[in-house]
């Protein structure tokens, strides 16, 4: 099975780490995502309906969708809080990466552990911008808006072409696909992974910086 991968690059200031990659990853997850499966008997199912709601950022001029769910909420929420302390205590410059990567269990035979097979990752690279003044940070708040908005079009792209998902399982099989452990939802399984790093390059954040400049200099 060919994995996936996709990249997304993004520059914020330090205040937006956080509204940025939830908006991005409940982006993909609310996509890769369904609701609980109810079987009546082996081979036979219902899907559960999944809820939606808006979420407006209070740094960003931007709304994002996301699950109704506070469990999924939680858990997305604090991988994004370890990822920005981790960048605030690194030291390389504010620069780092969130990946979220989507697999499958393929059944391995005693005494093995189950094999955990990607079909799909998404890589964040984000790149931490100081401003100088309160009117820098409103046209990053607009400018950073702008931006997420591209990146959810590209993400809801790329999740509409004809490429490869799991297969529906089998109730025997569910776990090996779905993670069941969430009352309300049902993602696929996912986990979620950062590094924080000084090799992403430059080329993100130099052109927020222009962008700023040549708003000022309207």
């Amino acid at each position: 099975m060919n994995c996936r991968s996709e990249v997304l690059e993004v520059s914020v200031e330090g205040r937006q780490v956080d509204e940025a990659m939830l908006a991005l990853l409940h982006t993909i997850l609310l996509h890769r995502s369904t609701g609980k499966f109810h079987y009546k008997k082996e081979g036979t199912y219902s899907i559960g309906t999944v809820g939606t709601q808006d979420v407006d950022c209070d740094f960003i001029d931007f709304t994002f969708v996301r699950v109704s769910s506070d469990e999924l909420d939680r858990v997305i929420r604090k991988a994004v809080a370890e990822f920005k302390d981790a960048l605030g205590n690194s030291g390389s410059d504010g620069m780092g990466q969130i990946s979220l990567e989507f697999y499958q269990k393929k059944k391995s035979r005693w005494p093995f552990s189950d094999e955990c097979i990607p079909w799909e990752v998404w890589s964040i690279k984000v790149n931490v911008v100081n401003l100088a003044n309160e009117q820098e940070r409103q046209i990053c708040r607009e400018k950073v808006g702008e931006k997420l908005g591209e990146k959810v079009i590209n993400i809801v792209e790329v999740i509409n072409r004809h490429e490869y998902l799991p297969k529906m399982p089998t109730q025997s099989e569910v776990d090996n696909v779905f993670d069941t452990s969430l009352k309300d939802v049902q993602p696929y399984l996912y986990k979620i992974t950062f590094q924080i790093t000084d090799s992403l390059g430059t080329s993100v954040s130099t052109t927020m910086r222009r962008l700023i400049k040549d708003t000022l200099a309207l």
